[in-house]
């Protein structure tokens, strides 16, 4: 059996499913630069150009481009590096991207993913290790997966790119 680490499973999901779909893009802090805060995006840039891109550090901003962004008919993975930042954003989220299907009628594809790591033992202190399932639940229109293993990460991560709603 392979052993792989859940950035090496993001990365394949990602290559696969950007490959499979021209559409895809994904973007966030440090990506292009860095390859993502866990190299989860490494090399990336080289085979996607600008599909691939880096954000100022702004949730708000990131979340709320993703919903722009899947409106227009691409399906954008959001890459937040901790899920705790998902409360900055959460306003975005909780009454902007989960609503809109329901607002138009069930009219409106919102396929958007928010990659937001969670629960991570990296000694990264109070503010970067919570799991913030709790929080967000409960919002209608959100479906929420949380990987167990990098298998599942990967598989999830393909599903939910497919989705036409928002993960």
């Amino acid at each position: 059996m392979r052993t792989i680490s859940f950035s090496e499973a993001t990365l394949e999901a990602m290559r696969e499913e950007m490959r499979r779909d021209p559409t895809v893009f994904v973007y966030g802090e440090d990506i292009v630069r860095q390859g993502g805060i866990f190299g989860q995006f490494k090399g990336l840039p080289d085979e996607f150009g600008d599909r691939i891109r880096d954000t100022p550090i702004s949730e708000t901003a990131i979340v709320g481009a993703a919903l722009g962004a899947a409106l227009t008919g691409t399906r954008p993975v959001a890459d937040m590096h901790f899920a705790d930042f998902i409360g900055v954003a959460f306003d975005e989220l909780a009454n902007q991207i989960a609503k809109n299907r329901y607002m138009f009628g069930g009219q409106a594809n919102i396929p958007l993913v928010i990659r937001a790591p969670d629960g991570i033992n990296n000694q990264a202190a109070a503010q970067h290790s919570q799991s913030v399932e709790g929080w967000i639940q409960n919002i209608p229109g959100l479906i929420i997966v949380t990987p167990s293993s990098p298998a599942t990460a990967k598989g999830l991560l393909k599903s939910a790119i497919r989705q036409n709603d928002p993960v």
